[in-house]
């Protein structure tokens, strides 16, 4: 881990002007755009940056994938059988997870906290945690999942592509399905419950052994010289 001189960007926010702002997402735009443009070890992939499993609290408190698309968006909406979809969940996340997206490497917490500034300039973006392989709209729709002034929304339709209905699909999802998780078990009502989650595969495991791990944020940092 390596220190990194600059202030928050939420502890300077109110302090800068819109000059100033517009200059630090422009900076937010280009990085996350180099990330974005990284060619994913697989379309139709959830996963953490190697393929191992990947860890988000919007999920949950536990490890999950690598999955498909279909199974991460199974997983988000609790294993909700897909039949009561509609009419549980509603046409949004009915059609949010039945429709195909691209596999885009995403930061996943990108919030003004874990953003570095220094002379008016992106010196860093920090808590790489959640980072990993996920559906093209993970970053948009994940960036809204954290407490944020009403001007921060702004501009965070600068910085990344919107997806206003996968938005609209994951603020049901969050007033709806208090904690997908991976597998867990619950008792209500003296009936034990299980959410059976995911784990590797045996033959996962053994594909990715001995596999050489390559550093995905120095790539893209590269591709910016």
């Amino acid at each position: 881990m390596e220190y990194v001189k600059g202030d928050t960007l939420d502890s300077v926010w109110d302090y800068l002007s819109t000059g100033q702002r517009d200059t630090i997402f422009a900076d937010i735009k280009q990085h996350l755009g180099c990330l974005r443009d990284l060619q994913p070890p697989a379309q139709n992939l959830v996963s953490s940056a190697f393929q191992n499993p990947a860890y988000d609290v919007r999920i949950g408190y536990r490890f999950f994938g690598p999955m498909s698309h279909d199974e991460f968006h199974s997983l988000a909406r609790g294993h909700l059988h897909w039949d009561d979809v509609e009419q549980s969940l509603g046409q949004e996340v009915a059609k949010v997870h039945t429709s195909r997206y691209k596999t885009h490497f995403t930061h996943a917490d990108l919030d003004a906290r874990n953003i570095i500034v220094r002379h008016g300039r992106v010196a860093a973006i920090i808590d790489w945690a959640f980072a990993g392989w996920y559906p093209e709209y993970w970053e948009f729709t994940k960036a809204h999942y954290n407490y944020f002034r009403d001007d921060w929304e702004d501009y965070l339709r600068v910085a990344l592509p919107s997806y206003e209905t996968e938005l609209m699909a994951e603020q049901i999802l969050w007033e709806k399905i208090q904690e997908p998780g991976t597998r867990t078990f619950s008792y209500r009502s003296g009936v034990r419950q299980e959410r059976p989650g995911s784990n590797p595969s045996a033959a996962w495991l053994e594909e990715r052994a001995g596999r050489q791990l390559t550093d995905l944020w120095s790539l893209a940092l590269s591709r910016m010289q």
